[in-house]
C-alpha cells in the first residue's frame, strides 16, 4: 500500500481516463431519485400524524411509498452517485480507463431500467397481483408471479429483476477490476475497499434475494434476511464511502493519510468483523443463540475498528483544522464521520440483550437507520458532488449561500430527526414494557412524529437549495476551464 501517486507528465490526459458526461448523467439521476424518495418519506410522516393528503389513493397508500422511499435511497440515489464517483476515481487512481466505455453507458442505462421497474413493481404490482391471468401462470409453470414487492426488507424487488440486476452488479465488476488490475506495483488502500465491495456486492445481493425466495424458509430465511439487510449497508455501501474518503481528503487536505497502518486496521478490521454482526436486529427470536452472541460480539468489535477508522482520518485533519470551516466539502466529510462514529456507538449499546429488551422494534431503530443512511452516506456524497460538479460542468457553483444552506438545513435537520426518534424509540419501549394499550403509544408517539416532520421539511429544504443552485450553475456561463486536478476551493474556501 502507498500514498496517492502524483500525475506525470507520462501520465494519461483526463480526457483520456474520465468522462465528465456520464458522471454527471448519473448525478442528474441519484438526484431525482433522491428527490422521489424524500417525497415518499414526507407522505409517511403527514400518514404517522395523520395529515396524509393523499389518503384513500391505493397508488399513493404509505404501505407501498415507504418502500419505495427506503429501495429509491438504496439503489436510486446511492448507487448512481457512487457509480458515478468511481468513474472518476478510479480510472485517476490507477491511470487506467474502463474496460470500456460502452459498456459503461450500457450499465448506466440497464441501472436505470432496473431501478423504475423495481419502483413500477412496487407501486403498480400489487394493483395487478390477483388478476386472473397472473394466478393462471403461477399455478401452471409453478412459478412465484409476484408482480409487487418480495417480503424481505430492501429485498421488495420483483422476482424477474434479481437476476438482471446480479448480472449488472458483474458487469460493474468486471469494467472497474480492468484498470485496477492492470495497475503495477502496490494498491492505494481505496482501491482495496472498491475491489472488496465488487466482490462482495453480488454475493450479499444473490444471497439475500434468491435463498430466502427460492431455497431457505423460516427462521433460516429470518437470519438470511438479517445478513442481507445489514451486508448491504456494510459490504456495498460502506467500503465505497470510506475508499472515497481515503482518496478525497488527501486531494483536498494536501497532505498524505496520517497512518497507513490504521488504514489497513480498518479495512481487514471491516472485512473480517462486519459480515458476522448482520443478525443484530434480531435478537430474541428464535434464531440460535450462538449466532445471536456472535452478533453482539462482532457489532462491538466493528465499533473498536470505526474508532481507529475516524482516529486516522482526525489526525490527518491535525494542523489544517481551518479547513473544516472554509472547505464546505471537507465539512461535509468530517460531519458524515462523526455521525458515522455515532451510530456504530449506537449499534454498540443497542445490541446488547438488556439494552435491545427496550428499543426492540421501536423508533429507535428508524433513528439510527437514518444517521447511518443520510447523516453519514449522503452527505459524503453531497460533499463530493459540491466538489466535482464544478470540475465537471467547468463551472463556479451559482451561489455560495445555496451551498451553505444546503449543508446545514441537511446536517441539522438530520441532527434533530436522530434525536427526536431516538427519544421517541425509548418512550415507545416503556410504554409497551408497561402493557399499556397499543393506542396509549401511539397517542404517546405524535409529538415525536410532529417534530420528525419539521425535520424532513429542513432536510428536504435543503436539497431544494441544492437542485436550485445547480440548474442555475447549468444554465450559466462558462466563467473558467477550471483544471481537473483542482481543488476547486477557490470558491469553496482553501
Amino acid at each position: 500500500m502507498t500514498a496517492l501517486a502524483a500525475p506525470t507528465e507520462s501520465a494519461p490526459r483526463h480526457e483520456e481516463l474520465v468522462d465528465d458526461r456520464l458522471i454527471m448523467w448519473y448525478y442528474y439521476m441519484a438526484l431525482s431519485f433522491l428527490t422521489i424518495s424524500m417525497l415518499a418519506g414526507i407522505l409517511m410522516a403527514f400518514q404517522l400524524i395523520k395529515a396524509n393528503p393523499l389518503s384513500g389513493i391505493e397508488l399513493f397508500s404509505p404501505g407501498r411509498w415507504r418502500m419505495l422511499h427506503t429501495n429509491a435511497i438504496a439503489y436510486g440515489f446511492l448507487a448512481n452517485a457512487f457509480l458515478g464517483t468511481i468513474h472518476w476515481a478510479i480510472p485517476r487512481l490507477t491511470f487506467h480507463p474502463v474496460a470500456s466505455r460502452k459498456l459503461s453507458y450500457f450499465i448506466f442505462f440497464a441501472w436505470q431500467f432496473v431501478v423504475l421497474s423495481t419502483a413500477a413493481g412496487i407501486i403498480l404490482g400489487p394493483t395487478f397481483q390477483d388478476q386472473p391471468w397472473v394466478m393462471y401462470l403461477a399455478k401452471t409453470y409453478h412459478l412465484p408471479m409476484g408482480l409487487g414487492a418480495q417480503g424481505l426488507e430492501w429485498g421488495e424487488t420483483p422476482f424477474w429483476i434479481d437476476p438482471l440486476s446480479l448480472v449488472g452488479l458483474l458487469l460493474v465488476a468486471y469494467n472497474f477490476m480492468m484498470p485496477i488490475a492492470r495497475t503495477k506495483g502496490p494498491m492505494y488502500v481505496s482501491l482495496w475497499y472498491f475491489m472488496a465491495m465488487f466482490v462482495w456486492t453480488p454475493l450479499t445481493v444473490a444471497m439475500g434475494n434468491l435463498l430466502p425466495e427460492y431455497t431457505v424458509a423460516g427462521t433460516s430465511a429470518g437470519a438470511i434476511g438479517g445478513l442481507f439487510i445489514h451486508d448491504l449497508v456494510g459490504l456495498f455501501v460502506t467500503p465505497l464511502g470510506w475508499g472515497l474518503m481515503y482518496y478525497f481528503v488527501p486531494i483536498m487536505l494536501k497532505k498524505p493519510i496520517w497512518s497507513h497502518g490504521l488504514s489497513l486496521v480498518g479495512f481487514w478490521g471491516l472485512a473480517f468483523f462486519y459480515p458476522l454482526q448482520g443478525i443484530h436486529h434480531f435478537l430474541y427470536t428464535p434464531i440460535p443463540m450462538f449466532l445471536q452472541y456472535g452478533a453482539v460480539i462482532s457489532t462491538i468489535a466493528v465499533e473498536l475498528v470505526v474508532a481507529t477508522v475516524v482516529i486516522n482520518f482526525f489526525g490527518t485533519l491535525w494542523g489544517r483544522g481551518r479547513a473544516f470551516i472554509d472547505n464546505l466539502p471537507i465539512r461535509y466529510f468530517y460531519t458524515g464521520m462523526v455521525f458515522y462514529f455515532i451510530t456504530c456507538f449506537q449499534c454498540a449499546l443497542q445490541v446488547t440483550l438488556t439494552f435491545q429488551k427496550l428499543i426492540h422494534f421501536t423508533d429507535w431503530v428508524v433513528g439510527h437507520a437514518h444517521l447511518v443512511m443520510f447523516g453519514v452516506f449522503t452527505l459524503w456524497l453531497f460533499g463530493i458532488m459540491t466538489y466535482l460538479i464544478p470540475l465537471l460542468l467547468k463551472r463556479e457553483w451559482y451561489s455560495r449561500t445555496l451551498i451553505e444552506w444546503h449543508y446545514w438545513l441537511s446536517a441539522v435537520g438530520l441532527f434533530i430527526m436522530f434525536l427526536d426518534l431516538t427519544l421517541a424509540g425509548v418512550f415507545q419501549g416503556y410504554y409497551w414494557a408497561s402493557m399499556q394499550p397499543w393506542e396509549v403509544s401511539t397517542n404517546g408517539s405524535q409529538p415525536f412524529w410532529i417534530v420528525r416532520a419539521f425535520a424532513g421539511f429542513m432536510m428536504f429544504g435543503g436539497l431544494l437549495c441544492f437542485l436550485y443552485n445547480l440548474t442555475m450553475t447549468v444554465r450559466g456561463e462558462v466563467t473558467q476551464p477550471t483544471s481537473s486536478d483542482s481543488t476547486s476551493v477557490v470558491v469553496l474556501g482553501s
